[in-house]
């Protein structure tokens, strides 16, 4: 939280970024408390799992914009990525698309996800991050596209195997699904990638290349070194105790 450089570009030159989880619903005393433990670079929120409402999901980024964090949204499915337009203009600063496999939803994404010239984002509701930069539209526009954060969530051995593909230029980072990706290792027990391990070397190998950085649902402060060495650099946590 006491980093003044912009959270993307941390994010894209490869700094470590530790994003926490809170409930939507949860309090502003509630949010200091979580982000009291720790120096956060992002709080994380989740409408794919969780219960979402429009106006419950502003009043918790103005929440965490009166306490100084950006908010990291996953919306609730892949085919809903022409909204992240309007998503954006709830307030986050990050929003992830879960259950990626088909290069057409990045594109799709990034379309909706930046302004013109990058995309094709329509200009733009009060409650957007941001907000009190004013309504130059050019001004706003830019300062989006260079700042806003764009994420793809990998969670099956076809998303892995097509990493690169996934890969356009306007994606900030990945963020893996373990949970639906072992899963999906179940379906196919003669895969070569046989652990999650596997899967995450390779998709690192795949991407070193490229301006795309890897984040890990590790949950747990305990297993950071573990895949900070495996080349991850954002993780996100749950609250710590």
């Amino acid at each position: 939280m006491g980093n003044d450089t912009p959270l993307k570009e941390r994010i894209r030159r490869g700094d470590i970024v530790i994003g926490v989880s809170a409930p939507m619903n949860a309090t502003k005393s509630q949010l200091e408390d979580i982000l009291g433990k720790e120096d956060y670079g992002f709080v994380m929120t989740d409408s794919q799992h969780s219960p979402f409402s429009e106006h419950l999901m502003v009043d918790f980024c103005n929440m965490a914009d009166e306490v100084g964090i950006p908010v990291h949204l996953r919306i609730d499915h892949p085919r809903h990525a022409y909204l992240l337009g309007n998503l954006a203009d709830l307030g986050p600063a990050m929003l992830e698309i879960p259950l990626v496999e088909d290069p057409a939803t990045v594109r799709e994404a990034i379309e909706f996800f930046y302004f013109p010239p990058k995309g094709r984002r329509s200009f733009v509701g009060g409650n957007r991050w941001g907000a009190e930069l004013g309504n130059d539209m050019t001004m706003y526009a830019e300062w989006w596209n260079n700042n806003g954060i764009l994420c793809i969530q990998i969670e099956s051995l076809r998303a892995i195997e097509n990493i690169r593909a996934l890969s356009p230029p306007g994606v900030d980072m990945f963020s893996w699904g373990p949970s639906d990706l072992e899963w999906d290792r179940k379906m196919h027990p003669h895969h070569p990638f046989k652990t999650d391990d596997d899967c995450i070397k390779h998709v690192m190998d795949q991407v070193n290349d490229l301006d795309v950085r890897m984040s890990y649902r590790s949950y747990d402060p305990k297993l950071r070194n573990k895949y900070l060495d495996m080349g991850v650099t954002v993780l996100f946590e749950q609250p710590q105790t």
